[in-house]
């Protein structure tokens, strides 16, 4: 089978997932792309580029798939000549109605913020089939489609909500764990003196962005200093706009400390920084899957999350004990017991939670469930 991938935001997650899926996939993939920049104007302009890509380009796909990036309405409405009978399915890495919007961005400030959640709702309603990359992601949309609809003056077509659910299915999201493995360091490493009498390392390998809450990230190290436990801190992640001020306070604070900062030129230095991490703290006050917690897991980090969003999906229930916390006080106090038995939980592994992951076994799942779409 034919597919051709959509995605107008090809950068980052979005990037990675898309060329994973080609090269694991069983079937024909080719990638229909725009660079990864100005997100907003993607998803407000970027089908007509692509359109136009697509209509000069002699392809004829048995099935169209694309990211929730696209205004699919668009981009059918302008190709249709050649896709009128091509079926199409959208995969949701996330959704505009329940991303958790910055009180600075200027369209919250202009009340222009509801376009963005209109093109995804018009979009699934538009596929033929709906992906989203998690249970909570799912059920977070059809929570959130419902009040949306309800805040437009009349004709709120409420009864859709029930035509993209009976259309929408989870699809996790495949990953590249296994390429992990070739950077994981030898045994003496781990067998050293040098390493057995280290000081716990904790990580931070997420967006430094505002939804991640590195303010309760590094809240709760402050108070693990006052407390006088040490650690070493790993601040690894990407910074697409403006950076939070937490990260330069927290680099001041913690001086040497501080193994690494900033963002890791190549993959090689950031999966080496992931296999030599202990424990990894999480605050985010969102995420629809989890990406960067899975990819530390796999590196067997020990993680401590909170009981909220998509990370329970990660864990089997008898563990739940073990890997999460129920507050901000929680957090510290779990936190301060592993870093003082960091001998005990560095022998413990966490790799095999996540490795279902990986495209070697997601990419026979997916290829699946395109192959029902077409059907």
């Amino acid at each position: 089978m034919k597919i051709l991938l959509v995605e107008p935001y090809f950068t980052g997650s979005h990037k990675t997932w898309a060329q994973g899926y080609q090269k694991y996939s069983a079937h024909d993939i080719e990638i229909l792309s725009l660079s990864g920049h100005y997100w907003k104007w993607r998803m407000h302009g970027g089908a007509v580029t692509l359109a136009e890509k697509f209509l000069k380009r002699n392809l004829k796909p048995d099935l169209i798939l694309v990211s929730d990036m696209l205004d699919l309405t668009t981009f059918q409405s302008l190709t249709r000549e050649k896709t009128h009978h091509i079926p199409f399915a959208i995969y949701f890495h996330e959704n505009q109605l329940c991303y958790p919007w910055s009180p600075t961005d200027r369209d919250v400030l202009h009340k222009r913020d509801n376009h963005y959640s209109f093109i995804n709702y018009a979009s699934a309603l538009a596929a033929d089939n709906v992906f989203f990359n998690s249970q909570y992601h799912l059920g977070s949309f059809f929570k959130e489609l419902p009040k949306f609809l309800k805040g437009f003056p009349d004709n709120n077509e409420l009864k859709t909500v029930e035509q993209i659910k009976a259309k929408s299915a989870v699809l996790n999201l495949g990953m590249d764990l296994k390429k992990f493995d070739n950077y994981r360091p030898e045994a003496a490493f781990f067998n050293s003196a040098e390493y057995k009498k280290s000081r716990a390392t904790l990580l931070w390998n997420h967006r430094w962005e505002y939804d991640k809450n590195p303010a309760g990230f590094f809240d709760a190290l402050y108070e693990l200093d006052k407390r006088g436990v040490d650690f070493r801190l790993v601040i690894l992640g990407e910074n697409f706009e403006q950076q939070p001020e937490e990260f330069e306070k927290a680099r001041d604070y913690f001086g040497e400390k501080v193994l690494h900062y900033g963002y890791c030129e190549s993959f090689e230095t950031y999966a080496q920084w992931l296999w030599k991490a202990d424990i990894l703290p999480v605050t985010s006050n969102h995420d629809f899957f989890g990406g960067s917690v899975v990819e530390a897991m796999y590196c067997d980090v020990k993680p401590l999350l909170p009981k909220r969003l998509a990370y329970p999906e990660h864990i089997p229930q008898q563990f739940h004990e073990t890997f999460f916390y129920d507050d901000d006080p929680d957090l510290v106090n779990r936190l301060q017991r592993l870093i003082f038995n960091v001998g005990i939980i560095r022998k413990q592994k966490t790799g095999h939670f996540v490795e279902r992951y990986h495209w070697s076994k997601m990419a026979e799942v997916y290829d699946r469930a395109m192959e029902k779409v077409t059907r």
